[in-house]
């Protein structure tokens, strides 16, 4: 992996890690459209610069991250996050193996694509509009439907939306809080990765030090620009464009694969 790869990849991670198209499908087509092997760095690099996407939620909505009195809001996303870290920590080995399964990433695209045309009638009359009127029970629900995204191409964000509404979420209050899940969320996953692929090969070289550095800087300000957009995009138009985006890319990576162009 070379320097513009690494940006490409973050630019890639940055737009796509908060709307609900699957970070994961585009960076498989990212990564094959760029010629790339997939090594075991590339691996962790394209789960470790989702730090630089968490530091931006953490920036646009720090008023809640560091109001140390409102001590409900980190008790509702510890509770939230359970779900992800139990059924994460089970499942390690099976996620890896499916990570590897573009025809999974495809299918879920697929899936998840034509869900999100029918999401915005499925669930009418919401009536919470705030994070602060989010119960308990609410957010330990959106945080299992959130494990759904263990399925490559599902999208982390598409499913705690989705779980979000259900539990009667405005679309902009679901997107808010699928935002703020996130950090404990990719915070545990990356750490894990990282630490993981450190003891295996013995530490990280002074190259992928650099690799690491530019792709969080890259996500970050990405990130930062995308979640802008998204949250005043949906309380506008909702989520049927975003269903028509995943169902084309999803067809493009079944084409890919029976081309043979993915493996």
């Amino acid at each position: 992996m070379d320097t513009l790869q690494s940006i490409i990849i973050a630019i890639v991670e940055g737009l796509t890690e908060f709307l609900p198209i699957s970070s994961t499908g585009h960076m498989i087509i990212t990564e094959k459209a760029l010629g790339m092997t997939e090594t075991d760095f590339v691996k962790v690099f394209t789960v470790a610069i989702q730090l630089g996407a968490i530091l931006a939620v953490v920036v646009l909505y720090y008023k809640k991250f560091f109001d140390f009195k409102r001590w409900q809001f980190y008790i509702k996303l510890a509770a939230a996050v359970i779900p992800a870290l139990v059924l994460g920590k089970l499942f390690s080995d099976k996620i890896d193996t499916l990570l590897e399964s573009s025809l999974t990433v495809a299918i879920s695209m697929l899936v998840g694509g034509i869900i999100l045309l029918f999401i915005d009638k499925a669930f009418k009359n919401p009536v919470v509009d705030t994070e602060e009127k989010v119960s308990y029970s609410k957010a330990v629900t959106i945080g299992v439907w959130q494990c759904i995204a263990m399925i490559p191409g599902v999208s982390r964000s598409a499913a705690s939306i989705v779980g979000g509404m259900q539990q009667k979420l405005t679309r902009s209050a679901a997107a808010e809080f699928s935002f703020f899940l996130a950090v404990p969320t990719m915070l545990a996953a990356t750490g894990y990765k990282l630490f993981k692929y450190y003891k295996q090969s013995g530490g990280f070289t002074g190259s992928e030090i650099k690799q690491l550095a530019i792709g969080n800087i890259v996500a970050f300000v990405v990130a930062m620009l995308a979640i802008k957009f998204f949250i005043g995009f949906v309380k506008k138009y909702g989520f049927t464009i975003w269903g028509w985006y995943r169902i084309i890319v999803g067809a493009v990576l079944l084409l890919l694969i029976w081309k043979g162009i993915i493996q």
